[in-house]
Parts: C-alpha cells; sequence; structure tokens
C-alpha cells in the first residue's frame, strides 16, 4: 500500500462572514505554486460554495462517497471528485442540504484519512458551527487554520472557541487574521487582540489583499493566488500565504518524524 504522505489542513473560524472559502482557494492556489496535488473537501454540508466559486459542476459529492460507502459499492476515491485543474481536484458537498444529515461523520474520517494517501495537501472548508461533524473533522486533521477578523463579535467567539481547545489540549492550530475580508474595521490593534485571546496571531493578511472586483473572480470561477500577476500584485500577503503554507507542511514533517521515533 502506498504510504501516507498527505497533510490535512481544516480552514474553521469563530463565526460566518471572515472569508474561509476564498482563503481555501488562495491556499491551495499557493499549494499549487510550489507542485503539490491538492484535494479540496467542502464540508460545509448544508450550504458549501467550493464548487459554486470555482464554476465546477459536479456529478457526485461526499454524499455519495459516504452513501456508497456504508452500503459496499465503493470502489475508486477518483469517481468522486471534479478536477479543477492539474493540481487541484474537489470533492463537493451535497447538492441537497437535505443529504448532510444523512451523512455519518464516521465516514468523513474514512474520506480524510483515504485523501491523504492520494494527495499532498487537503484543504477542508467548513461552517463555523461546533457540530458533531467539524468536531470529527477538527480531531482528525493534521493542522487547523482559525481565520478571524478585526470585529467584535468575532474576537469574543474566537477568545470562547480557543478556550474551549485549551480545555481540550489541542494545540495544532494557527490563528489567521483576515484583514482584506474588511478593511474598514479597525476596531483593534494586534496587542488588544493578542490580550483578549490570549493567544498569539500568527499571520496577518493585510487590507492590500482586499479585491474590489472579487466577485468576478467568482463568476469565472478563477483563484486569484493562481493569476499571472497576483505574486506581483499582492506581493506582501502572497509571502505571507507562502509562508503560511510552507510551515504547515515542515510541521508536518516534523509530527512525522517524531511518530518514527
Amino acid at each position: 500500500m502506498k504510504k501516507k504522505t498527505g497533510k490535512s489542513i481544516c480552514v474553521f473560524s469563530a463565526k460566518g462572514g471572515v472569508g474561509k472559502t476564498i482563503f481555501t482557494l488562495n491556499l491551495a492556489g499557493i499549494y499549487e505554486s510550489i507542485g503539490k496535488k491538492v484535494l479540496i473537501m467542502d464540508l460545509d454540508l448544508s450550504s458549501g460554495g467550493i464548487t459554486l466559486a470555482t464554476n465546477k459542476p459536479t456529478d457526485k459529492n461526499i454524499y455519495n462517497f459516504v452513501d456508497d460507502y456504508s452500503n459496499n459499492r465503493y470502489r475508486d476515491f477518483s469517481s468522486y471528485v471534479t478536477k479543477y485543474d492539474s493540481h487541484i481536484d474537489l470533492l463537493a458537498s451535497p447538492k441537497d442540504p437535505r443529504q448532510a444529515s444523512k451523512i455519518d461523520s464516521k465516514y468523513l474520517e474514512i474520506a480524510i484519512d483515504k485523501a491523504e494517501y492520494l494527495y499532498d495537501i487537503v484543504l477542508i472548508d467548513t461552517n463555523h458551527v461546533l457540530n458533531e461533524t467539524n468536531l470529527v473533522v477538527l480531531d482528525e486533521v493534521s493542522s487547523i487554520l482559525f481565520l478571524m477578523t478585526n470585529d467584535p463579535l468575532d474576537l469574543k467567539n474566537m477568545k470562547s472557541l480557543l478556550s474551549i481547545f485549551r480545555d481540550l489540549k489541542k494545540d495544532n492550530y494557527k490563528i489567521v487574521l483576515n484583514n482584506g475580508r474588511d478593511p474598514m474595521k479597525k476596531y483593534f490593534t494586534l496587542f488588544d487582540m493578542k490580550s483578549v485571546m490570549k493567544a498569539n496571531i500568527d499571520y496577518v493578511i493585510s487590507e492590500e489583499f482586499y479585491v474590489k472586483n472579487i466577485d468576478s473572480y467568482i463568476m469565472s470561477g478563477q483563484i486569484i493566488t493562481l493569476q499571472p500577476k497576483a505574486a506581483n500584485v499582492f506581493n506582501k500577503d502572497y509571502t505571507v500565504l507562502l509562508k503560511m503554507a510552507t510551515d504547515i507542511l515542515g510541521k508536518g514533517r516534523e509530527k512525522d518524524e517524531k511518530e518514527l521515533n
């Protein structure tokens, strides 16, 4: 059997509307730029937007995988994914939200495990609810990226979320401040946010990554970080995303070496 080499990353947040889906797509673009094979799993089961944002119609999705696997019809993982380009594949959320309630979360663990054998990076987009599905995913993945904005409600929710993770003694996460989501929100300084959360902010996406015509990218199904001029136009934030991507890969290698020893 092929050795598992892939790393799974869940993009999570303490509230909705912080830009998780666009962030996930842009991070996928960064991993493609360094030659990694990527799967984006859309596990916002009731209202996922990955395939909508990429203009990729799908024949099968995570519900079909779970349904087939639980009924001994599963044959090949590739039959459930949709190709975005030569490096990025998509595993869509259910087309019918009613199917979400029929997905047994234990099969999500199996899907993630299988994907880690086939891809270098498995990026998982979610909603912000601490339900059974997301708790299983958060427990299963190699790394978690908590995305937040400079917003009072977001800050309070993030403080509560981090408190839960400390109680659970989970520390495989990094905090990403997404100032590009709404550059007009500047309620707190970095020092204030760190003081309230009692945690460090590991990466900052600047106001310069605010894209006024983001809707045109979504309508055309494009990933911003894959555009030819992205590295120059968004040089500062492209560099932050690249560092984030390589840091996670490095952490994954360190974990593997520790387990072997």
